[in-house]
């Protein structure tokens, strides 16, 4: 007997993938989160290499994951270009979003060891983050720490992260590769 059944698969992110990443982003954050198609689509042509789509059936996604080479410390501000670090040292996982139908399926978690993976191949021995909407235990699970930012402009952009009138704080983290 043959198993139709298709396995989800992570996968590099691709253009035709753009719509559908806006869609799960707008159902993902409030309105004070969400970054426009047109940086989206600039930090994919930037690093397509480290943006990825977790598909549970071809051509389609239901998660995302864009991340990108840089240093370790150094925070990209909300809505803001990506910029590769001439040496970088550390992969910053800029955004991971699921969509609410796609969730407790591990697609978060796969689409980090993807990342984590890339990472490791390309011998950079850090990964970082902004943990946002009370993620932190989620991100720490996976290995990242807490670390508290006093430079700028680090601290200027990780303000930018945090919405008005929420109670919750952007918290950056790290992970040392090994």
């Amino acid at each position: 007997m043959r198993n139709n059944l298709i396995a989800p698969v992570v996968r590099a992110m691709l253009e035709s993938d753009i719509p559908a990443v806006m869609r799960i982003q707008a159902e993902c954050y409030p309105p004070a989160m969400l970054e426009s198609e047109e940086v989206f689509r600039a930090r994919l042509a930037l690093t397509p290499a480290t943006c990825w789509i977790w598909a549970p059936a071809p051509d389609s996604a239901a998660a995302y994951l864009f991340s990108y080479p840089s240093n370790k410390d150094a925070i990209t501000p909300l809505g803001s270009p990506f910029k590769l670090a001439s040496a970088p040292d550390c992969l910053y996982l800029h955004d991971l979003a699921v969509a609410p139908g796609a969730r407790g399926q591990r697609a978060a978690n796969l689409l980090v060891a993807a990342a984590l993976g890339h990472a490791r191949a390309a011998n950079l021995g850090w990964s970082a983050l902004v943990s946002v909407q009370q993620s932190q235990a989620f991100w720490g699970s996976l290995g990242y720490n807490a670390v508290e930012v006093r430079h700028s402009p680090a601290k200027e952009n990780l303000d930018s992260y945090q919405v008005a009138g929420s109670q919750h704080t952007a918290v950056y983290m790290l992970q040392k590769l090994t």
